[in-house]
């Protein structure tokens, strides 16, 4: 199966599981296409290829899912029972191998993570799309080498006037080309 295959059988799953729960607002599965799988998928643009990421609260798969069908190697980590197994029924119908999904909390996966890949060198990649304010986001990898690939909304200046209050990073804001939100990288978390 290829990929437009794979994207096109995920819109069907979102459009068919919606139905039944909430898995994204119901005014944008009539355009999951720009509004979710393109929006996601922008992140290609930025991201360094051949490296794992970790998708923080993938709730339907985005940007995770979406990463791992352009090739990406990704662990999705969502709390929520109902839609971890919504994304492994995608991972299994898309026969995603380089998807991993965890059942449970940000909080709980990371010190884990990081105590089995001790020996890794080089940064960890992080991603997330509509999960939490900045400062709560950065509050979780604090102490985790790594560059987080946000897709974040009008109001990032805002969430980073509050997490410059208690972090030092550095920050760089790309327009998103799907709405009037940002890609927002970040670095040197200290």
């Amino acid at each position: 199966m290829n990929s437009k295959e794979k994207f096109t059988k995920y819109a069907k799953l979102l459009r068919e599981w919606s139905t039944k729960m909430n898995l994204v607002a119901p005014s944008t599965l009539a355009d999951i296409e720009t509004r979710h799988f393109a929006d996601s998928a922008q992140l290609t643009d930025v991201l360094p290829a051949d490296l794992e990421i970790i998708d923080l609260g993938s709730g339907a798969g985005f940007p995770g899912v979406v990463l791992a069908i352009l090739g990406w190697h990704v662990t999705c980590i969502e709390s929520i029972g109902k839609k971890v197994n919504f994304l492994n029924t995608v991972r299994t119908e898309l026969q995603l191998e380089n998807l991993t999904i965890y059942h449970g909390r940000v909080e709980n996966f990371l010190p884990a993570f990081l105590t089995k890949n001790a020996k890794k060198t080089g940064k960890i990649v992080i991603t997330a799309r509509a999960f939490a304010p900045l400062v709560k986001i950065l509050d979780y990898v604090r102490d985790i080498n790594c560059r987080l690939f946000l897709l974040k909304g009008r109001e990032i200046e805002n969430e980073i006037a509050v997490a410059k209050q208690k972090y030092n990073f550095d920050y760089k804001l790309i327009p998103s080309k799907t709405g009037d939100g940002f890609i927002t990288i970040i670095d040197l978390v200290r």
